[in-house]
């Protein structure tokens, strides 16, 4: 229904705003995956440098308000580092995603650009990524897998994670009157991306990926 409102809008008051337009974006992430272990212990990792890239549109829903749907593939993860019996072992978990960002956009007119500021959900779709893990003179990865409820007769030589993160975002940036664009946008993701361990009651897991990044863009 919010949606059907918007496009509605969008129709009348195309004539005013200049209407549709398309845009590609690409950027860095920094992200992280913060919350508790199984012990209720706050975890400590770090941060890992991804990249994202894809599309949006801009439909405008007002003067100098814009509804702002995308599609992106973004990398999420962390990092670790652990000290076992004085050897160093380092954990690197990489998330591939295809991501939906529905932000809502205020783009008034500032000098001969626009301002940028944003604010909206998203929803991300896990696709792939893998474990490493180095240490002692060797390493190993792992594929990740993803679903929500892994049981005890699941192979246990994969990573499992949810298929399904969703959070909020927020975003400010400048558009140039060439169209170039350059943003800073951070993310709170706000479901676990851990699953559920059949027969596991007291496991108090609960992990979330956060993050924030720089990107460029360009508007047709």
């Amino acid at each position: 229904m919010v949606l059907g409102t918007i496009f509605s809008q969008a129709q009348q008051k195309a004539s005013h705003t200049g209407g549709t337009s398309f845009g590609l974006r690409a950027g860095v992430n920094f992200q992280n995956i913060n919350g508790r272990d199984e012990n209720d212990d706050k975890l400590k990792n770090d941060m890992l440098t991804g990249f994202n890239i894809g599309i949006n549109a801009e439909i405008p829903v007002g003067i100098d308000f814009y509804f702002q749907p995308g599609l992106l593939y973004t990398i999420k993860g962390a990092k670790s580092n652990d000290d076992i019996l004085g050897q160093s072992f380092n954990t690197t978990l990489k998330i591939s995603y295809l991501e939906l960002p529905l932000n809502f956009l205020y783009k008034p007119m500032l000098g001969k650009g626009h301002m940028l500021l944003g604010f909206g959900p998203y929803v991300a779709f896990g696709i792939g990524g893998k474990a490493t893990y180095e240490g002692g003179g060797s390493s190993l990865s792992e594929k990740i897998k993803f679903q929500n409820t892994v049981k005890s007769t699941d192979p246990d030589d994969v990573v499992y994670i949810r298929p399904l993160d969703a959070g909020a975002n927020m975003l400010v940036g400048y558009e140039f009157g060439n169209r170039v664009s350059f943003q800073l946008n951070t993310q709170l993701g706000l479901t676990k991306i851990n699953p559920e361990y059949e027969g596991a009651s007291n496991d108090n897991t609960s992990v979330k990926n956060t993050g924030f990044g720089f990107s460029l863009g360009y508007r047709f």
